[in-house]
């Protein structure tokens, strides 16, 4: 998806897709309202327990639905949808209850995240800058998707709208940070990536052996803080969790 930030609200649209598939979307492009009605307006249909809605997921600025096709059809579930979606500005919603503020340990620059520089470069920023400007606010898990449990962190400031590379970094390691067009990205399983490398951290995201395999959830927020690279060592020596702690946000 393009993320060209728009900041004016896009009336929701709502489409077909496939034979058992329904989508709300609340912008065309990523914005910090478009994101947050998508993440409202998921709960409220699984608060409202539509009959024949089997399954609800959200992207960066819509909401999915699947049908069972024995209990509900399009037109009927349409009519529902077009309902809900006029009860409400959807744009100003509050988010979900049950989100997480997590705060997680990052070690920044070194060789273990050596991209660090060049971001800041084009950022215009100096490296102890970028790493200030990039701990300073909790970011909010916009969507989860490309790996399994793996999120997309936004917004970051304006400076921040770099462009990801021409080409593409050969891998970065399971809980690499990475930067561009606003947002990072908290990798869950080492791969090629075209974002820049900046930070690095010891969290697991995906545990396929544990009932609920993902940590984090859309709408939780996210703060990394700075630590040294022996201060990160450490950590990823006795911590599985990466020394990762959370606290409720509502």
């Amino acid at each position: 998806m393009a993320s060209a930030h728009s900041e004016a609200p896009e009336p929701p649209r709502i489409s077909t897709l496939g034979v058992d598939g329904m989508r709300v979307s609340f912008g065309s492009t990523l914005s910090e309202a478009a994101n947050r009605a998508a993440l409202s307006f998921r709960a409220a249909i699984e608060a409202e327990g539509l009959m024949g809605v089997e399954e609800t997921a959200t992207s960066l600025t819509s909401a999915y639905l699947r049908l069972d096709l024995d209990h509900a059809d399009h037109d009927s579930l349409r009519a529902k949808i077009e309902t809900l979606l006029g009860s409400r500005d959807w744009y100003a919603a509050p988010l979900p209850q049950g989100r997480k503020l997590w705060r997680v340990p990052a070690v920044f620059g070194t060789d273990l995240a050596p991209q660090l520089e060049e971001a800041a470069k084009l950022a215009g920023l100096s490296p102890d800058a970028a790493i200030t400007a990039l701990c300073a606010a909790p970011l909010r898990v916009q969507t989860i998707g490309f790996a399994p449990g793996q999120p997309y962190l936004g917004e970051l400031p304006r400076e921040w709208d770099i462009p990801r590379q021409t080409g593409l970094t050969a891998h970065v390691p399971e809980g690499a940070v990475a930067v561009a067009i606003r947002q990072m990205v908290l990798f869950s399983v080492s791969t090629p990536t075209g974002w820049r490398h900046v930070g690095q951290t010891a969290l697991r995201l995906f545990n396929p052996d544990k009932p609920d395999p993902f940590i984090l959830r859309p709408g939780d927020e996210v703060q990394f803080q700075p630590v040294t690279r022996e201060e990160f060592e450490n950590i990823r020596t006795r911590d599985a969790d990466g020394g990762a702690v959370s606290e409720r946000l509502g």
